[in-house]
């Protein structure tokens, strides 16, 4: 715990003598400005870098974070206020009906609140719906702001395209509207222009952040107690994402707890109108911003270059034998081919980059190789969002929303993430023990799993415990008043403290992994990716949407568990040889394209 006053205030990678000689040749060439090379050459004058024996027996610690990184976080933590407090009534607004003489869904203390009434099938598919729109429309806005715009603009966009979608989800929610057609018909549209403005917002911010921190080259420092450590940019960007993660939860837990509330005593208008107050607060701070974030400008049609790059790379290797063709493929020396030094005769006229430019493009492809397990992850994650919502409905809240026990999981994400900086992360480090990101990866799978086992056995007792059996959902008295399990709704918390944990492992390294994998050039695209395998998992759990009732559902958690289970242990006998490859792929020299 000493150590985390004496972090050090700079960052650097290693290759520091080649880094500065390849940007100074970029300059004579007029791909970088004198300015930008003055500013690479000043941030890391004066720095004494590590030498190949101290990169493996010097203990590594990350910097400090920049001031600009937290007001992005704050733009980050309103906006996710507005989206996780909205969201944390869509259930009960789908899935319940309008209680009876209320004009506003609320329920009260006794009563269970709901509008619609389409039952949890609806509730289920829309949510999922939702969430699918939200992690497609990234790639869209990634693409927009590489090419176009820049990252700040399409953040600022998205912003007020995400302010009117909520607009018409209040508009949905008032008296004399909810509960009708209109009102299905309303709420949807917000959805969808709700989640368009979401999916731009979210594949740029998270990048946006983390290049708030500028130094590129691991450097040596001493502590106040003599001792000489490596001030690691990877750990850096970690650190950011962690607490970038902690902002956002905060943002989920109070509105999300706020929201639950609002609807359960007032009404459903209240808790849309609530975030979206909260919600102008992005906007406030990004102008006030404007001029002091760093930001990168548009590099036009990266995608494009990209896409010739890799068929470039795959001409002849392509066999009527499918494993020689795998393997030809996946050949430790597949880019080669691509890079102009080995380009015999005339070089194509997209060929406008250098070899490490390929390099980088080399190391973003990897990452969107891991990212391709993430669905799976993402299945065990977003039963938070809809059935153990309807799972608490069926047992005994002692007038708890049914819809606030999911808040647990922002609430341990605030409590672990910082032990996790503070004191977990640190002593591992001490103990020479490197728990780098695709090992991190691998343990957010192996939690997950452990989460839908405890689902699936508090699912179980429910069946047995309540009066209606395997009934449990749709169990009511003569009178229409919900039957519930004995058991207490406080049972599920292993469930959404496990989710937590994994988050911790999966979520915020997948962000970490997504930037410093990137081309620079390229990280709201791969950004976009990473976000987009949330997606793919939203339209697997459309074909989970029959197990999401009675009286299938320890069926739907266990089959979840299985495979994220054993997800996690392929991804693991895939990825070892990349993890052992973390430090070179963190410290490759910056590539050259030119546009």
């Amino acid at each position: 715990m000493a150590c985390l006053g004496e972090i050090p205030v700079a960052l650097a990678e290693v290759e520091p003598h080649e880094k500065l000689v390849y940007d100074r040749t970029l300059q004579k060439k007029g791909t970088i400005s004198d300015e930008t090379s003055d500013k690479a050459d000043s941030i890391h004058g004066g720095l004494e870098f590590p030498t190949e024996e101290e990169l493996i027996t010097l203990r590594r610690v990350s910097d400090t974070i920049p001031w600009t990184a937290y007001m992005i976080a704050v733009v980050e933590l309103a906006e996710r206020f507005s989206y996780y407090g909205a969201n944390a009534v869509f259930v009960n607004f789908i899935q319940q009906p309008l209680p009876p003489n209320s004009t506003t869904g609320a329920g009260g203390l006794n009563g269970q609140s709901g509008a619609l009434g389409r039952g949890q099938q609806m509730s289920t598919g829309l949510t999922t719906f939702y969430q699918f729109w939200c992690y497609v429309t990234p790639i869209a806005g990634a693409y927009v702001a590489d090419t176009y715009w820049g990252r700040y603009k399409t953040v600022c966009v998205s912003v007020a395209i995400a302010m009117l979608g909520h607009v018409i989800m209040i508009i949905s929610a008032i008296p004399g509207i909810i509960g009708s057609n209109a009102s299905v018909g309303l709420f949807i549209l917000s959805l969808i222009v709700t989640g368009t403005g979401t999916g731009g917002f979210k594949s740029n911010i998270s990048p946006l952040v983390a290049e708030q921190y500028c130094r590129t080259k691991m450097f040596i420092s001493t502590t106040k107690s003599g001792e000489r450590v490596i001030v690691d940019p990877s750990l850096t960007t970690s650190r950011i994402y962690m607490y970038f993660y902690l902002f956002i939860n905060i943002g989920a837990l109070i509105g999300q707890i706020g929201m639950v509330y609002a609807e359960k005593f007032v009404g459903f208008w209240l808790a849309y109108t609530l975030p979206t107050v909260v919600f102008l607060l992005s906007p406030s701070v990004l102008w006030y911003g404007h001029g002091k974030y760093n930001t990168s400008p548009p590099t036009g049609s990266v995608l494009a270059t990209a896409i010739r790059v890799w068929r470039y790379a795959m001409r002849g290797r392509w066999s009527w034998n499918p494993i020689k063709t795998i393997r030809n493929l996946s050949a430790d020396d597949f880019w080669e081919g691509a890079k102009p030094s080995k380009v015999v005769g005339e070089k194509p006229a997209w060929m406008r980059f250098d070899d490490n430019w390929v390099e980088e493009l080399r190391r973003g492809f990897k990452a969107c190789s891991v990212f391709l397990w993430f669905p799976i992850y993402w299945l065990s994650y977003n039963q938070l969002n809809n059935n153990l919502t309807s799972q608490a409905a069926t047992m005994s809240t002692h007038g708890l929303p049914n819809d606030v026990l999911s808040n647990l999981d922002p609430l341990a994400l605030i409590i672990f993430i910082p032990l996790c900086d503070l004191v977990f992360y640190p002593a591992l480090f001490r103990c020479n023990i490197n728990f780098r990101p695709l090992q991190r990866i691998t343990w957010g799978f192996y939690t997950g799993a452990a989460a839908m086992v405890w689902a699936a056995v508090v699912q179980h007792y429910i069946y047995k415990t309540n009066l209606c059996g395997y009934y449990a959902a749709t169990c009511v008295d003569s009178s229409g008043n919900p039957l519930v399990s004995p058991l207490n709704v406080w049972i599920q918390s292993g469930s959404y403290v496990l989710i937590a944990f994994s988050e911790i492992f999966a979520s915020i390294t997948g962000l970490e992994y997504a930037f410093t994998k990137a081309p620079r050039n390229m990280r709201s695209l791969v950004m976009s990716m990473f976000l987009f395998t949330s997606a793919v998992a939203s339209a697997l759990g459309e074909a989970f949407v029959s197990l999401s009732t009675d009286p299938l559902l320890v069926w739907n958690y266990g089959s979840i568990a299985v495979l994220c289970g054993i997800s996690g242990i392929i991804f693991w006998i895939v990825v070892r040889k990349l993890n052992s490859e973390e430090d070179k792929l963190n410290n490759m020299a910056e590539g050259r394209f030119d546009w």
